[in-house]
């Protein structure tokens, strides 16, 4: 059976859990990261050397990074309505998904850690007020896209990248900021996420 490796508080592990969910992939969780088992052990980092969460262990070994685990399982399991066999349907998928790693995840860090976390090494009033528009900026991308597909990021349909992205803007809906523009299509796409119940258990689930 598959095991993840990673508490289910975590953003990234969670995007593990709910594409499992969405698949009808059979799992064991272990709970690993702060608060529990340690990933700076030697053990642990054979598997990641990052000693970050997920990890996932399957017979094929060790696999890291939760977007790429993501991919896996869906080509895996032969889910190509979550993430296409075709080339160029397949690269709008993963376009979106790697936004979400870099730009995305790289808007909200400083507002997030400070608002949330409460990280007394992210308290400075500027750079809260300045992270946070960053964060609403980058949330506008995503904005405007779901206002041209009307639907889901990369089109009509749900995919992977719909997961990844589901979680980051609940983390966004989830964090007491400062101002919070009223993006219509986020909002929206929110609701249509809502109805599925893979999100209400892993992503809308009270958790930024």
């Amino acid at each position: 059976m598959l095991r993840i490796l990673g508490k289910a508080a975590s953003i990234n592990v969670r995007k593990v859990l709910w594409t499992c969910r969405e698949i009808g992939i059979a799992y064991e969780r272990e709970d690993w990261g702060s608060g529990f088992a340690a990933t700076d052990t030697p053990g642990f980092l054979a598997l990641n050397p990052n000693g970050l969460v997920p990890v996932i262990l399957d017979d094929g070994g060790a696999l890291w990074e939760s977007n790429t685990i993501c991919r896996y399982l869906a080509g895996r399991h032969g889910r190509a309505d979550l993430l296409s066999l075709e080339p160029r349907a397949r690269a709008g998928v993963e376009q979106w998904m790697d936004w979400q790693a870099t730009e995305l995840n790289g808007s909200w860090r400083y507002a997030f850690m400070a608002l949330v976390r409460q990280d007394p090494g992210f308290q400075d009033p500027a750079q809260i007020e300045a992270g946070a528009r960053g964060w609403n900026r980058t949330m506008g991308i995503l904005d405007r896209r779901l206002a041209r597909t009307g639907a889901f990021a990369a089109g009509a349909a749900f995919t992977l990248a719909d997961v990844v992205l589901g979680l980051s803007v609940n983390r966004w809906l989830m964090t007491p900021l400062p101002e919070r523009p009223d993006y219509a299509g986020v909002m929206a796409y929110h609701a249509r996420l809502c109805a599925r119940p893979a999100f209400l258990e892993h992503g809308c689930n009270g958790i930024p």
